[in-house]
């Protein structure tokens, strides 16, 4: 992870930690990585969109590059025409699940994979030494929002069942999925009730969406649908919620599709790919139906990364990031609702039967700091996770981490007895505040 990019790209305040200066020398720097490439940009809804994407295609302009902006898109459709139009990278204006005041840079090379460490941290090289690739001929920029169709047509091909009978919330988080996720779920027969489905610009998820599950599972429960889905800004998450008004996460979505990709004969190397955070109950549920738990570390492309390198079909984090890496190079959170959903019906059986793991109780808490890093090296801290580590020891797990995107430390404590995860989580983070304290 380089100075700027974090572990899902560049991201911030907009006119405060990401600027159009800033967006105009990554631009300019991916001229540099290849001579008079092809840029393809796309993005969520959010009002400074179009203001970061100028600024993108200048500074790639500058450079002899040809920019083709194809419009709002969720970040798994630019990922897809980018490999799928021969592009050499794709460029994604989107904070994904975070508020409206953020924005983010996200790339994607040649063959829709995200960019690696290295080459993000040369792409930061570029613009930390101002270096400028200032071609004598200025590239082109061109708009066409017809493109998506390729993308949306690709989806619709997925669904290899007749989805009409089931009522199914979409909850699109006024992002990048707000119309193309009803198109797709009506066109494959459903009765789609569309919630946050308004490009408004602002509302972003706001209250709404894969972050707030809550307002998908009161309007699952008021229009007694089948079941609900949600989606983040750029709709690369996915949460569920069943006919119930259950919450299911991306834990619960990734135990039900290695189950069903194992078996089907599609879950190569019988194993599945999750993260530091995947909770220990998918684990142990897995083992059951022989199949083995790789984890990485917190974040979709080095999940990704296992994947390719081991040739493994499925991974996934709690957050709801799942890839179908033999179907898609990104995670896609229409696409994992459509695989889900043909689960469902190949099977007969409803979300609530299909998905009943019962997760071991985690708690989660965030603390913003000054300084992350300063914090998350401190001599103090350790002592105070080495004390409570052992005190899990065989029970149960602690886990905390820098944010890769925000100004924050995550903690994370899972083990059987919820009581003993709040008193631990708010031990730590009491720890936190104290050395956040401290000149």
């Amino acid at each position: 992870m380089g100075v700027f990019f974090g572990t899902d790209g560049l991201r911030g305040k907009v006119n405060v930690d990401l600027s159009f200066d800033i967006a105009y020398k990554v631009g300019n720097a991916l001229s540099i990585l290849k001579d008079k490439p092809t840029v393809l940009i796309g993005g969520d809804t959010r009002i400074s969109g179009s203001y970061l994407a100028l600024g993108l295609a200048g500074g790639a302009m500058s450079g002899g590059a040809r920019v083709v902006d194809v419009g709002v898109i969720p970040t798994a459709g630019v990922a897809f025409l980018t490999k799928n139009l021969g592009a050499d990278f794709g460029v994604v204006i989107s904070a994904s699940h975070n508020s409206g005041e953020y924005n983010g840079i996200k790339v994607f090379n040649s063959d829709g994979y995200k960019l690696g460490d290295k080459d993000e941290e040369r792409i930061e090289r570029c613009f930390i030494h101002d270096k400028t690739n200032n071609f004598p001929e200025i590239g082109r920029y061109s708009q066409d929002f017809n493109l998506p169709k390729k993308y949306r047509d690709f989806l619709v091909g997925t669904g290899k069942y007749d989805f009409g009978g089931r009522t199914i919330v979409l909850d699109c988080a006024f992002g990048a999925a707000h119309r193309i996720a009803p198109e797709i779920f009506r066109r494959l027969g459903a009765k789609v009730i569309a919630a946050n489905c308004v490009d408004d610009g602002l509302n972003i998820n706001r209250n709404c969406g894969a972050v707030y599950p809550q307002n998908l599972v009161r309007k699952v429960l008021r229009y007694k649908a089948d079941m609900g889905f949600a989606f983040d800004g750029d709709a690369d998450r996915l949460i569920a919620v069943d006919s119930s008004g259950r919450i299911i996460d991306g834990d619960m979505i990734l135990c039900a599709l290695a189950k069903y990709f194992k078996k089907t004969g599609k879950l190569n190397g019988d194993t599945v790919v999750g993260t530091s955070h995947t909770n220990m109950a998918v684990e142990h549920e897995l083992i059951k139906y022989g199949i083995k738990t790789v984890r990485t570390d917190i974040g979709d492309k080095y999940v990704l990364a296992k994947l390719i390198e081991n040739n493994y079909s499925l991974g996934g984090e709690q957050s709801g990031h799942i890839i179908l890496k033999d179907i898609a190079t990104t995670g896609d959170g229409i696409l994992t609702a459509i695989e889900l959903t043909n689960m469902l019906i190949a099977e007969g059986k409803s979300l609530s039967e299909a998905i009943d793991i019962e997760l071991y109780p985690q708690t989660n808490k965030n603390v913003i700091v000054g300084d992350k890093f300063r914090v998350i090296n401190s001599e103090e801290l350790s002592r105070a996770v080495a004390k409570f580590s052992s005190e899990l020891d065989g029970k149960g797990r602690l886990m905390i981490r820098a944010s890769g995107t925000e100004p924050k430390i995550r903690i994370m404590v899972e083990s059987k007895d919820s009581i003993l995860n709040q008193s631990i989580a708010s031990a730590i983070a009491a720890v936190i505040e104290k050395i956040n304290d401290e000149n």
